[in-house]
């Protein structure tokens, strides 16, 4: 990998390396669903770099806006800028629905080796050791979309064997009232539309195998390891088909996200030396 566009290691932080990690994913072209914070500085950032065309549509109901400046949140009126359409919840995930949806940005509390994400509540659902936010669009967006994409922090007790709630459906969940384990394509059947394809933590960047839909370990961020990031994980993560490390901001990517799209901040701080 060429260096001579990219920033220095003491020139980004981590919240630029996850911004650009999922600016990458996106493909010009999409349509994009996007919550407020990270996800939408980076689906900006890939408007302003290599997917122009791309169809943005923000959770609180804007479709395809162009704001000049970051929006502080999905409900933000500069959201509405240059959009074909500013209505509300309704239209946005009716959207969704109706399988517009290329790719949704999600987060979550924990995550198991098939790509089932909880984000309700820790330890048993009807006496939590801790009350999450709950799904809010999560499992819809999840559902709907042709591809999810998660970004979160990597904590070994986040990366679980088994969540304890499933919010979002993985690759490998139950049918109910069988309550047996099955594919997701058996169980979501003709809605089928695919699922997680990629966990963006704060270790490394993971995927998902087509077949098994079990996770496995692409890129290792820069300062990791496989082995350090194995040992983060419960279940017995597969770090046979790690690619290389990620790759880090370049210089323009870094000028975007803090001199035209995030310059106040409210996101992404600058490094300071």
């Amino acid at each position: 990998m060429s260096t001579k566009n990219y920033a220095a290691p003491g020139d980004y932080n981590l919240a630029d390396l996850l911004c650009c990690a999922a600016a990458r994913e996106v493909r010009d072209h999409e349509v994009v669903f996007a919550g407020t914070g990270l996800p939408m500085v980076a689906i900006m950032l890939a408007q302003q770099t290599h997917a122009p065309n791309l169809k943005l549509i923000f959770e609180a109901g804007t479709l395809d806006g162009r704001p000049p400046q970051l929006p502080t949140s999905v409900g933000d009126a500069r959201c509405e800028v240059g959009a074909s359409r500013a209505s509300g919840l309704h239209d946005a995930f009716s959207i969704a629905q109706r399988g517009y949806v290329d790719l949704g940005f999600l987060g979550g509390a924990e995550v198991d080796q098939y790509g089932n994400v909880n984000t309700t509540a820790i330890g048993d659902y009807l006496s939590p050791e801790l009350r999450l936010t709950g799904s809010g669009g999560n499992p819809d967006i999840n559902s709907f979309a042709s591809r999810t994409i998660f970004i979160m922090v990597h904590e070994k007790r986040r990366f679980t064997e088994n969540v304890s709630y499933i919010t979002s459906p993985g690759w490998r969940v139950k049918k109910w009232p069988q309550g047996d384990w099955v594919h997701r394509r058996q169980l979501y059947g003709a809605a089928y539309r695919g699922g997680p394809t990629a966990v963006i933590s704060t270790l490394g960047v993971f995927r998902f195998d087509e077949e098994t839909g079990r996770i496995y370990l692409d890129t290792c961020h820069p300062g990791t390891s496989a082995a350090q990031i194995k040992e983060q994980c419960q279940f017995d993560l597969d770090v046979s088909r790690v690619s290389g490390e990620t790759a880090p901001p370049t210089v323009e990517e870094l000028h975007l996200i803090h001199d035209v799209l995030d310059p106040e901040q409210i996101f992404i701080p600058r490094v300071t030396k």
